[in-house]
């Protein structure tokens, strides 16, 4: 990827596109006076869901690089609501950008998963090898088939046409612009609002999903950017130092992890002490816990020459800030 490039940036305008965004601009890249444009379309601007005028966008910009960071997403409660909507939008999105990026002849893509891909009771540390192992955890399913579809539509692209379509599948994401509404966001977010809330209001209680008892492990937004952007700039899955699997195989895709793990319970009670809050924390034993454990080894990337640079603390008080500045 050079300076020069034409970047389309789908879900350039959410929290993780938005991180792109930011990096890939402060490095020169889609640099305007070498003849290049980082495109990031709104919602209204371009509807992704729709292959036609989808095409005629391609057809008049005609990009080369192609990241895709646009999907519906959401928590436990959003999965269980609107599965189909979960399913149908997410496979729609990247079968729509995937199709026309061949068709108009891109250059490489980079397609954003998530480790709910992978097995409810997968192996720990999960290693790209573990995809279809063995069952889904059943609250997300809808969108982690979606996104393994995406995956393996890459992959196919690449074994098929040629492509470099290369895959990351971040752990928990978190930072500037997440997603704060309870009905629909993740875990970390959600406890940042429940507990700034409780503050603000002198709530004495603030209760919380679950048990608090599952691990997760959670990586600042930016340090997914400097990720994709590594990726886009080092990763070419022809070449001979490309990252291979357990069988001497080319990989597609690549998990990417802050490598370190927490308890939800420990999570909330980290984010209560910087809230400073000062009420109690209950357990509601009768709500879903999720997957119990999710630890990606982030090792090939790692391996690969990429690093993550921001602690979990520092990570979150950003996150608090962010939301206390945008009152969201």
């Amino acid at each position: 990827m050079n300076l020069d490039e034409k970047i389309f940036l789908s879900g350039g305008n959410g929290m993780v596109g938005s991180a792109i965004k930011r990096i890939l601009i402060k490095k020169g890249y889609g640099n305007r006076k070498l003849g290049g444009r980082v495109f990031c379309p709104t919602r209204n601007q371009l509807d992704l869901l729709n292959y036609n005028d989808l095409e005629d966008w391609f057809r008049l910009n005609k990009p080369k690089v192609v990241i895709i960071a646009a999907a519906k997403v959401g928590g436990i409660l959003a999965n269980s609501e609107k599965p189909y909507d979960f399913i149908f939008e997410n496979l729609k999105i990247e079968t729509n950008i995937i199709e026309l990026s061949r068709k108009y002849a891109v250059k490489k893509i980079l397609f954003l998963g998530s480790s709910c891909i992978y097995p409810k009771f997968s192996k720990q540390p999960i290693k790209e090898e573990y995809l279809l192992e063995s069952p889904l955890e059943a609250t997300n399913q809808w969108y982690a088939i979606a996104k393994i579809a995406g995956i393996k539509l890459c992959e196919s692209l690449y074994l098929q046409h040629g492509i470099n379509a290369i895959s990351l599948m971040p752990c928990n994401l978190f930072g500037p612009g997440d997603n704060y509404d309870l009905s629909t966001s993740h875990v970390l977010p959600a406890l940042i609002r429940k507990f700034q809330t409780a503050k603000n209001n002198n709530h004495t209680q603030v209760k919380c999903w679950g048990t608090g008892n599952p691990l997760r492990e959670f990586l600042y937004v930016d340090d997914l950017a400097e990720a994709c952007i590594f990726a886009l700039k080092n990763w070419n899955i022809s070449c001979k130092d490309s990252p291979l699997d357990t069988s001497q195989k080319k990989l597609c895709w690549l998990n990417v992890g802050s490598g370190k793990e927490i308890s939800i319970r420990d999570l909330a009670e980290k984010i209560s002490d910087l809230i400073k809050y000062e009420g109690e924390i209950i357990w509601d034993k009768d709500k879903p816990d999720g997957t119990p454990r999710k630890l990606l080894d982030s090792s090939r990337i790692k391996k690969f020459g990429w690093q993550p640079k921001v602690s979990l603390e520092n990570g979150i008080r950003f996150a608090i800030e962010d939301f206390n500045k945008n009152n969201y």
